[in-house]
C-alpha cells in the first residue's frame, strides 16, 4: 500500500504548484486593481466635494437673488446641453481650439529653437538676454491693443499674442534644460570622441527634455488663459466671446457654462502633454530600471 500511494502523492504535488501561483498572481492582481481604485477616488475627492458645494450650496444656503448670479450646478449642466444641441458651444470650442493650436505651435517651434541656440552658444546668450528680459516682463495682454493696431481684429492678432504669450514658458524652460545638464555625462561622452553635434543630440538635448517639457505644458496653459482673455475684446466667436457675450445679455447659465468648458480643456490639454512628456522621457524610466 506504501509503494502505490507515495507515486500519487509525487504527482499530486506538481498538479498544485501551478494551481497555488495562480491563486497567488490573481491575489496580486486584485490588491493592485484595489489600489488603484483607492488612489483613484482618493485623487478624485476634492472635485467631488466640490461639485456638490456648487449643487447644495446656490440651493440651501444662499438667497435667491444669489442663485441668479451662482446657478446650482444642475442648471449649468442644462445651459452646457442646450449649447451642445445647437452646435453653439462647438463652434466656440473649434475657434478657441484653433487659434490656441496655431499660436501654441508657433511659440513651441520659435522657444525650443532659440532656447538651444540660446543656451548652447554663450556669446549669443549674453547678448539677447537683455532684450528678452525686457520682453519677458512685458505683461501679453499690455501688447494686446498694439497688436490689433498692427494687425487688426482677425485671426492674426489673436494667433499672435497667443504665441507672444506661450513663446517665454517655453525658451526660458529649453534654456534652463541644457544648461542644467549633468556635467559629468558631458565629459564622458566627450572622453568616448563624440562631436559638438552628436554630444548635443545623444546627451544634451534627451537630458534637457523633461525641463522643455514642463515649459510646453506652462505655454499650454497659457495660450489657453490669453486666448480667452483677447476673445473678450475682438471676436465673433471663441469660448471667450461667448462667455462674456452670455454675461451681457443676462444668460449666467451659458456664462458658467462656457468658463466650465474652458477649465475641462485646459484639463485635457495638461493631460495630452503630460502624456507626451512621459512618452518622449521614458528612456529615462528604463535607464533607472
Amino acid at each position: 500500500m506504501s509503494t502505490l500511494t507515495a507515486p500519487s502523492i509525487r504527482a499530486e504535488a506538481p498538479a498544485e504548484a501551478p494551481a497555488a501561483r495562480r491563486s497567488e498572481g490573481a491575489g496580486r492582481a486584485l490588491r493592485r486593481v484595489a489600489a488603484v481604485v483607492r488612489s483613484s477616488l482618493w485623487k478624485s475627492a476634492a472635485i467631488v466635494a466640490f461639485l456638490l458645494l456648487w449643487e447644495v450650496g446656490p440651493l440651501w444656503f444662499a438667497a435667491p437673488s444669489t442663485r441668479v448670479f451662482l446657478p446650482p450646478l444642475h442648471d449649468v449642466l442644462a445651459a452646457t446641453w442646450k449649447l451642445l444641441a445647437t452646435g453653439a458651444l462647438e463652434n466656440h470650442l473649434a475657434a478657441s481650439l484653433t487659434r490656441s493650436i496655431a499660436g501654441f505651435g508657433v511659440a513651441v517651434v520659435l522657444g525650443v529653437a532659440a532656447g538651444l541656440l540660446i543656451a548652447w552658444y554663450r556669446p549669443l546668450n549674453s547678448f539677447i538676454t537683455p532684450l528678452l528680459e525686457v520682453f519677458r516682463n512685458t505683461a501679453a495682454l499690455a501688447l494686446l491693443p498694439v497688436f490689433t493696431l498692427l494687425l487688426g481684429i482677425g485671426e492674426e492678432s489673436k494667433i499672435t499674442i497667443v504665441a507672444y504669450a506661450a513663446f517665454f514658458p517655453v525658451l526660458l524652460n529649453t534654456i534652463a534644460g541644457v544648461r542644467t545638464v549633468d556635467p559629468l555625462l558631458v565629459r564622458a561622452a566627450r572622453s568616448l570622441g563624440l562631436s559638438s553635434l552628436a554630444l548635443f543630440r545623444k546627451v544634451v538635448l534627451p537630458s534637457a527634455v523633461p525641463t522643455i517639457f514642463t515649459g510646453i505644458r506652462m505655454a499650454g496653459t497659457a495660450s489657453i488663459l490669453v486666448l480667452i482673455a483677447a476673445e473678450m475684446v475682438g471676436a465673433k466667436a471663441g469660448l471667450g466671446y461667448l462667455i462674456v457675450n452670455a454675461q451681457s445679455s443676462f444668460l449666467i447659465p451659458d456664462m458658467y457654462a462656457g468658463i466650465l468648458t474652458v477649465s475641462l480643456l485646459g484639463l485635457a490639454v495638461n493631460s495630452l502633454l503630460v502624456a507626451l512628456e512621459r512618452h518622449f522621457s521614458k528612456w529615462r524610466v528604463e535607464a533607472r530600471s
